[in-house]
């Protein structure tokens, strides 16, 4: 039996507030929002990502680091226009010993994500 990956979750402390960030900022195309169940949802390529408010036993999970990377054509460009439209700098794009070119921001929460250039776009990579 084959799995495969559909959807990530991440939580988030304001619906409203994020769903404009994700819509707005990082171009995510929005499927739906429901207030009444706290729970917005965008499509990312083949992937949804889904954006959950935080219930008082759950705070701890928002504000973290989420392990999700976003791929893109240029990650510089990218990383610059998140910023001037309302990202955290967690880390400004650099070559990674790796052999990859990232940097890393975050949302209003502090969600930290990945920002990566798509493979073999880079001339020095």
């Amino acid at each position: 039996m084959r799995m495969t990956l559909a959807y990530v979750n991440i939580f988030v402390s304001n619906l409203d507030r994020s769903v404009a960030f994700y819509r707005d900022v990082i171009g995510l195309d929005l499927i739906f929002s429901s207030a009444e169940y706290r729970f917005a949802s965008f499509s990312a390529g083949s992937l949804r990502v889904g954006l959950a408010v935080a219930g008082k036993e759950h705070e701890d999970l928002v504000g973290r680091h989420t392990g999700v990377g976003f791929e893109v054509a240029d990650v510089a460009e990218t990383f610059d226009r998140l910023i001037e439209q309302g990202a955290t700098s967690v880390m400004a794009p650099s070559s990674q010993p790796w052999g990859g070119f990232m940097g890393l921001i975050s949302d209003p929460d502090g969600n930290v994500f990945y920002l990566d250039e798509e493979k073999g776009k880079r001339p020095d990579a």
